[in-house]
């Protein structure tokens, strides 16, 4: 009896002492998963003129200087709001988005006014306004705002708002983003360095074929036309108009024809002489970078010109020189690679920046005497994202970021300070002050494990050769209480397509909460990076180039094919999910090779590629026209035959960058011929879920994975 009370006390003893970690719920995997990712210094900002950064903390800003670990509150939301008062602004919830205007003041919008708040006298005021229905908005350095309502563009001075276009045609748009987001366009309006003009684009897409959109909310459902051109079709027009907001005149570039070619990287010269715009044909195989007349919209003079027997992308359009009127740098993938080229305005090529395989990823800034530029690069490891400068006259070049990672920098103006973020597979994520040196002055932050009192299984990273040499990045989750001697169902989850990568060398690997949530309900969870991926320069991602699909399935069944030589595997309770490129990869992968898995979910697939749309379609497989094999070996509708596993397609009825059409031909398909397969519509949704239907969805996931593979 003493015994047992004995081992009854060292039970309890031992809860106290060593705590049960806690299951994750679904709930907790979806809705609230944002609360499980590493916490950050908010809103992190060098002051003007000091030393001296700011961060957000709560409902206060936050100041902190390089030389010691003091904090100092400087402004609190209830100073923001007394201070806004006689401007009869709605009082702010929580502290706004802003930026530094000067060493004691700030900016930031509050509901349809741009405002500002000096911290010494504690008072605000009214920059700008614009309508309550404004979009779009894009602010000058004089305050000047462009914004859209409709298809037109307006601007607003001093809160005084003019008309630039009246088009009453609704298929001819001003000023917003162009040739559906693709080539770095983020938005439709370009101000001038001192805010006089203001360069926008103007599509017209009167020509492009009307496509249905169902509104199923009213009764009855009702049709809503938007203009989609598919692959090999009649797609929209482009031109930029330059506007005089001093004359209240448009000029318009002469950018030539075919009327549908790409306009790409709007760029103002700092003098605001000149505009510069890549023109890259139809066949995305020729880019023209132009100099234009900013006053008569002519062209100057074609600085150089960029060509490739597959596809150009270009993503950026030319950096000028901090101080320079007469020097940029252009990102080029030329030499295989993305890297710095610094060129004059002539056109004439007066060096190669960066060099080697590896790829630049982004350009940070300049330091104040413009003589090194800065720029986060995948020097150290395609998993990681490092920050450099090079300086320009020599070309030498130092690594500024410590620590095996991702890394995002925040610059001060003069170049000597950084503010470094960054994260691990083991750093959940760190906030250092680092010098020009690439020397650690001190620690600013360190985030706790949102996740350390919950039952995590161990992320692992590591690569697999492909057939013809490549190193295939993988991931691999393990469930929390892992016991190598048993044996484990798989989920399989691929994206596989151009322009995005899945794996880096941060918290959780890049991968969800939701992943971790199904290795806790007994899965390994595994994504393989194939060729055709992003960041691994331009050979790897154009081995897929005119055959989407093919390379990719030979990838990933070669994943799947490692993991069947792990003996803790159950290779015959095998699943994969994708969403977008990752549901065409999902129900290739089910059709395409049916005995790889037992089950499979798509999201959002595309089916057929004559149903996507132009840009991004015929970047990566030509028009159906120029390449009928391709499209038909990838049409999926062809292998729906050969279906055998359990496989589920979920997807938004309003989704309209992949139209619902495919997944309704994918049905109808499976229904005539008699295969059995599950589907659900999420109504009224978008590409993705949003909102409380995530929760069901990923338990509608979760379930068919559970039934069918356990």
């Amino acid at each position: 009896m003493k015994t047992r009370i004995l081992l009854l006390y060292l039970f309890i003893i031992s809860i106290a002492v060593f705590p049960q970690k806690k299951d994750l719920t679904l709930k907790q995997a979806t809705l609230q998963s944002y609360g499980f990712y590493p916490r950050g210094l908010s809103q992190t900002e060098w002051i003007p003129g000091t030393d001296n950064f700011s961060y957000v903390d709560g409902n206060a800003l936050v100041k902190g200087n390089v030389r010691n670990d003091r904090t100092e509150k400087i402004i609190s939301l209830d100073d923001l709001n007394n201070g806004l008062s006689s401007l009869k602004i709605e009082a702010l919830s929580r502290f706004p988005r802003f930026e530094w205007m000067d060493g004691n003041s700030i900016k930031f919008w509050a509901g349809d006014k741009l405002v500002t708040y000096n911290i010494t006298t504690k008072t605000g005021t009214s920059l700008n306004s614009i309508p309550e229905k404004a979009e779009n908005k894009d602010e000058a350095s004089n305050h000047n705002v462009a914004y859209t309502i409709d298809n037109n563009l307006y601007f607003a001075a001093n809160g005084t708002s003019t008309q630039i276009t009246k088009d009453e045609n609704k298929w001819i748009v001003n000023g917003q983003t162009v040739h559906r987001n693709e080539f770095g366009i983020n938005k439709g309006t370009y101000w001038s360095p001192t805010g006089n003009y203001l360069a926008f684009y103007r599509m017209d897409e009167s020509m492009v074929t009307d496509y249905p959109v169902i509104d199923f909310s009213v009764r009855p459902a009702k049709v809503n036309e938007i203009k989609y051109p598919m692959a090999g079709m009649t797609s929209h027009q482009v031109t930029v108009g330059i506007y005089n907001t001093k004359q209240n005149e448009i000029v318009w570039l002469k950018t030539g024809e075919p009327k549908d070619h790409y306009l790409t990287g709007v760029t103002w010269s700092p003098d605001e002489k000149y505009i510069f715009v890549g023109i890259l044909n139809r066949d995305q195989n020729h880019l023209k970078e132009i100099k234009f007349d900013a006053k008569t919209g002519e062209p100057v003079k074609t600085l150089f010109e960029e060509t490739s027997d597959k596809y150009v992308h270009p993503m950026h359009g030319p950096i000028f020189v901090k101080g320079k009127t007469d020097q940029f740098i252009w990102f080029s993938a030329r030499d295989g690679w993305d890297h710095l080229y610094l060129y004059n305005t002539d056109g004439k090529l007066l060096k190669q920046l960066t060099k080697g395989n590896w790829v630049v990823t982004n350009l940070d800034g300049f330091d104040a005497s413009g003589k090194n530029v800065y720029f986060t690069a995948t020097k150290e490891s395609p998993i990681d994202r490092d920050y450099y400068k090079v300086n320009l006259n020599s070309g030498d070049m130092t690594r500024i970021s410590n620590g095996s990672g991702n890394h995002s920098i925040t610059l001060n103006e003069d170049g000597k300070y950084f503010l470094d973020s960054y994260s691990n597979l083991t750093v959940p994520n760190k906030t250092q002050i680092v010098n020009s040196d690439g020397e650690i002055v001190r620690n600013v932050y360190s985030a706790a494990n949102p996740l350390a009192d919950f039952n995590i299984g161990q992320t692992k990273i590591f690569t697999l050769k492909s057939n013809d040499g490549y190193d295939l990045y993988c991931r691999m989750i393990l469930p929390p209480d892992f016991d190598s001697t048993k044996t484990y169902p798989v989920m399989v989850y691929v994206y596989g397509g151009p322009g995005v990568q899945l794996i880096y060398n941060r918290f959780l690997g890049g991968g969800s909460v939701w992943f971790n949530y199904m290795a806790e309900q007994g899965y390994i969870v595994f994504t393989l990076e194939n060729r055709g991926s992003a960041n691994r320069g331009l050979a790897f991602e154009q081995e897929t180039f005119r055959q989407l699909g093919t390379k990719e399935i030979e990838d990933q069944t070669l994943g799947v094919n490692y993991l069947k030589s792990l003996p803790y595997v159950d290779s015959k309770n095998m699943g994969v999910f994708g969403w977008s490129y990752g549901g065409f990869m999902a129900t290739s992968l089910m059709t395409r090779t049916p005995d790889l898995f037992k089950a499979g979910v798509a999201g959002a697939p595309v089916i057929d590629w004559r149903y996507y749309e132009v840009m991004y379609t015929e970047r990566y497989m030509d028009t159906p026209q120029a390449n009928p094999e391709g499209y038909e070996k990838a049409d999926l509708l062809n292998y729906v035959k050969d279906l055998k596993g359990k496989f589920l397609i979920v997807q938004g009825t309003s989704d309209v960058t992949v139209v619902w059409q495919n997944t309704l031909m994918y049905t109808k398909k499976a229904a005539d011929l008699g295969i059995p397969m599950d589907y659900f519509p999420y109504t009224g949704h978008l590409h993705g879920v949003r909102g409380v239907d995530v929760y069901q969805l990923y338990d509608k996931i979760t379930t068919f994975f559970n039934t069918n593979l356990k």
